[in-house]
């Protein structure tokens, strides 16, 4: 059976607020536990009026205390905002008060608007050194050795799964290179997703983390108990991926009647292209698209996403995939 997972960005809706928002995203890791899914991720994204995630590493921690078994990751952490070391500490402090549950992906995206970026004191104007900060990261995690100038206290010898993410050949090959598990943005950018993981697995070079290709491909699926309700929750993110392109980030919306939202045909062609692995439906319909995708793709996880404002129907829709993943 295809291991199923969380993704969260912690959605602050229209109306609501943070502490509402990360309330939310408890209540649901707590939901996904008991549901046996494998893990629930949260994403590092900056000034973005609709996700409260931002403090990835904190919330992991009120996510890991409210939980008891379900592993606890980012997906991701986007380095190039951090020191290795800093990374490094904040998830060798994770993995000791929750040993065995903590799981690091890295992202080579700022997570932000540029100008964002550069209040994140980004250097705007170096050399991508990507691989260099996680190769020093991952350096970070092994046992110290005698005269090693810098030790990270918490982070050496932690036992941290490190995943590399992207949505593009770059990432896909860097993790090929390092023998590091791949998680590929399918839920926003799967226009390269096909030719990604292809050049990963024809490419991955075993390592001491790991012997064999991974792939952990994520999708959006808002399951509804009929196609008409479905149809209407999955509004929310149409007009929340519009909002974005247009240069207007907003809080997560409320969902409308579909007969009210008249895109433009570029609105439109944007929709089918980042939300091509996005399933709204029925549970046989959920299904079918599912059974169809795993048997295309072969994934060895799938990390679903399930952006939806209002949050009984979101738990409901995580449900309802449980249940479909017994199925399958």
């Amino acid at each position: 059976m295809t291991p199923f997972s969380i993704l969260d960005l912690s959605l602050i809706t229209e109306g609501g607020d943070v502490a509402g928002a990360l309330r939310r995203s408890r209540d649901l890791a707590q939901h996904a536990e008991a549901l046996g899914f494998d893990r629930y991720w949260v994403a590092e994204h900056h000034a973005m009026p609709g996700i409260a995630s931002a403090a990835t590493s904190v919330l992991m921690g009120y996510l890991a205390e409210g939980t008891r078994k379900i592993r606890i990751g980012a997906g991701g952490i986007m380095l190039p905002n951090h020191a290795p070391l800093v990374i490094a500490e904040q998830f060798g402090t994770l993995a000791a008060l929750y040993p065995g549950r903590i799981d690091l992906g890295l992202g080579r995206a700022p997570g932000s608007d540029q100008v964002t970026a550069r209040a994140l004191r980004r250097r705007m104007d170096r050399q991508d050194d990507f691989p260099q900060d996680v190769l020093e990261l991952l350096h970070y995690f092994e046992p110290p050795v005698p005269g090693q100038a810098v030790v990270a206290t918490p982070g050496a010898g932690s036992d941290i799964p490190v995943w590399l993410l992207g949505s593009s050949l770059y990432s896909a090959q860097l993790a090929a290179a390092m023998g590091l598990p791949f998680a590929f943005a399918s839920h926003f950018a799967p226009q390269m997703m096909e030719e990604a993981i292809a050049l990963y697995r024809h490419r991955f070079q075993p390592s001491a983390r790991l012997a064999q290709p991974h792939v952990m491909l994520s999708a959006n699926i808002i399951a509804a108990d009929t196609p008409a309700e479905a149809a209407r929750l999955v509004t929310s993110l149409q007009m929340y991926f519009v909002a974005l392109r247009r240069g207007r980030p907003r809080a997560f919306p409320a969902p409308v009647d579909p007969e009210s939202l008249h895109w433009t045909d570029v609105e439109r062609g944007l929709l089918d292209s980042v939300l091509s692995c996005c399933w709204a439906g029925d549970p046989a319909y959920v299904a079918s698209s599912l059974r169809t995708f795993i048997a295309r793709y072969r994934p060895d996880e799938l990390l679903v996403a399930a952006p939806i404002y209002d949050h009984a129907a979101r738990r409901h829709s995580i449900g309802l995939t449980a249940a479909l993943r017994e199925a399958l």
